[in-house]
C-alpha cells in the first residue's frame, strides 16, 4: 500500500462493554458501552454506531465525486444508515449494512439510481464490504443493484 492518501490513528482501551476510544488527534473521543439491546446499560457509543456514521459520512462524499463527474446537483442529499449485528450461526457474529440515501434536487428515478450505483463503486467503505457482507443500498426508495 505505497500511495496511502491518510492514516487514520486510533487507542482503545476496555473494549466495546466498558471501554473508551480516542484519535491520535484527539479530535473524536468516545465511552464505549454495550448497548442496552445487547445487555448492556447503554450511555456511550458502540462499534456498529461508529461504523454506520463512517459509512454514511464516505458514501456521502463518493457521491460527490460521483455528481461532479456527471454534472448532476446532489448537494442536499442525505443518507440515512442502519449497520446490524447478527450471530453468525458458527459462535461468531457478522454485520449488514443498510443504505438509505435521499436525493430531493434529483426527481428522475434512474438518474438517482445511477449516481448513487456510481458513488457505490467510488466509496472505500463500499469497496471494502462489497461481497464480504450484506450492504442494501436504495437511492430515492429505489433499490440499487
Amino acid at each position: 500500500m505505497a500511495n496511502k492518501i491518510y492514516t487514520a490513528k486510533a487507542h482503545v482501551t476496555g473494549g466495546r462493554a466498558e471501554g473508551h476510544g480516542v484519535t491520535s488527534d484527539g479530535a473524536l473521543a468516545v465511552d464505549l458501552r454495550l448497548p442496552p439491546e445487547m445487555g448492556g446499560s447503554g450511555g456511550g457509543t458502540n462499534p456498529e454506531q461508529l461504523f454506520a456514521v463512517g459509512y454514511a459520512a464516505c458514501f456521502e462524499g463518493a457521491l460527490g465525486v460521483a455528481a461532479r463527474r456527471t454534472k448532476v446537483d446532489a448537494g442536499d442529499a442525505a443518507i440515512e444508515s442502519q449497520v446490524s449485528l447478527s450471530p453468525n450461526g458458527k459462535g461468531g457474529f457478522v454485520l449488514s449494512v443498510e443504505l438509505d440515501v435521499t436525493l430531493p434536487s434529483v426527481q428522475d428515478s434512474a438518474v438517482a439510481v445511477d449516481l448513487v450505483r456510481a458513488a457505490h463503486q467510488v466509496c472505500p467503505y463500499s469497496n471494502a464490504t462489497r461481497g464480504n457482507i450484506e450492504v442494501l443500498v436504495t437511492a430515492n426508495g429505489a433499490a440499487v443493484e
